[in-house]
């Protein structure tokens, strides 16, 4: 009989450090430690929590009596490199290096996947891969363009959780994701809304880049000249970037990023709390109005997903503001570890084959654009 495949995934996300031991589907051990905002503001950068976050692995495989050496395969979540399609991915020199240097454009902890799978690869001679990492490429052109010329929006969304949920709604409906047309929320320590036309993920709100709701991490969409007045107020632009992704939010507000210590105040009426907590639910609603547009009405469902969705009045806010534009489902917690366990266990056997990093931005420009720089 086949020895099952042991893999080790690893998902490091705004507030936690997921981290799953599969043998084949069976996901055997799983663990996810959570990390506020005061922890992790102690490291200048992303990238300087890779010791602490390797570390929570470390721990995590010593406590059920395992090491790094048992693993035949490392996976970690990604993104911050340039842009790729969707599916598995390996994990080579170059997409760690562009993944360090955030050449796509933005900072998120999932980066630090892609990371430690390589290291903790490398180290111990085993193959690494990636899966939908946050910033896979299928937007519209529509959603691209800005009011300034050659600024472009990005593709940064939950790309890995919005698709496995999909791809299993899909599935309790007895239709294909590539038929449906549905918004997809996943709302956490970052939220992110995403239209999903037949699919593809035409259009999104951009979590990481300050877009969409404000978050417990994160600061969400603000009016520009609002930003540049906090700006000459003598704030700087490393506050600013910092409050994208890891100060923003629930963290400026109250100091930490622990919604569940946000919740107890709201639920003993705390005016401020329920003020915050009620106006992160509001801004939910509207960018899921923005994307039914993007729809043209024409929506199958609105998939609410992540770990804030525990608290059912996130569920209420959203039906009542949002429930005549199609039926909302709710998919608790997240679907991540499966998702990367089964697309690589498809990879190697052979169902599938995995893509390389191509060093190159899915899109790269308007036709126009070549012809306005010849000029």
């Amino acid at each position: 009989m086949k020895a099952p495949v042991k893999m080790l995934i690893i998902n490091p996300g705004s507030t936690s450090t997921k981290v799953s031991f599969f043998e084949d589907e069976t996901n055997v051990y799983t663990e996810s430690i959570f990390h506020d905002a005061p922890e992790l503001l102690k490291f200048s950068t992303t990238n300087a929590q890779m010791p602490m976050r390797k570390q929570v692995i470390l721990d995590f495989l010593g406590s059920h009596g395992l090491t790094p050496g048992d693993m035949d395969v490392f996976v970690g979540r990604g993104g911050c490199a340039w842009p790729q399609k969707s599916g598995v991915m390996e994990i080579d020199k170059a997409l760690v290096q562009d993944t360090a240097d955030d050449t796509g454009g933005s900072d998120h902890p999932a980066k630090l996947g892609v990371m430690l799978a390589y290291e903790l690869g490398t180290e111990y001679g085993k193959p690494m891969y990636t899966v939908n990492p946050t910033n896979v490429d299928e937007l519209c052109d529509y959603a691209r363009i800005t009011g300034i010329a050659g600024l472009y929006r990005r593709a940064q969304t939950h790309v890995l959780n919005q698709k496995g949920i999909a791809a299993i709604h899909a599935k309790k409906l007895g239709k294909r994701y590539e038929d449906m047309n549905l918004i997809v929320c996943h709302v956490d320590g970052g939220i992110t809304i995403t239209a999903h036309e037949k699919g593809r993920m035409i259009d999104s709100t951009e979590g990481a880049g300050g877009d969409g709701p404000f978050t417990p991490t994160r600061l969400g969409s603000i009016p520009v000249m609002e930003v540049l007045k906090y700006l000459d107020e003598g704030h700087t632009t490393s506050e600013m970037r910092a409050m994208l992704s890891r100060s923003g939010g629930f963290v400026s507000h109250f100091g930490t990023s622990d919604a569940a210590k946000i919740r107890a105040l709201v639920k003993a009426g705390d005016p401020k709390a329920v003020t915050v907590w009620n106006a992160m639910i509001y801004e939910l609603c509207k960018s899921i109005g923005s994307m039914a547009a993007v729809l043209a009405g024409r929506v199958d469902g609105i998939l609410l997903t992540g770990g804030l969705m525990r608290y059912d009045d996130i569920t209420r806010w959203v039906e009542e503001r949002c429930g005549w534009i199609a039926p909302i489902s709710v998919y608790p917690g997240e679907c991540e570890q499966e998702a990367m366990a089964e697309a690589v266990l498809e990879v190697l056997r052979g169902q599938t084959q995995a893509s390389r990093y191509t060093g190159k931005p899915v899109f790269q420009g308007f036709a126009w654009e070549e012809s306005e720089t010849a000029v």
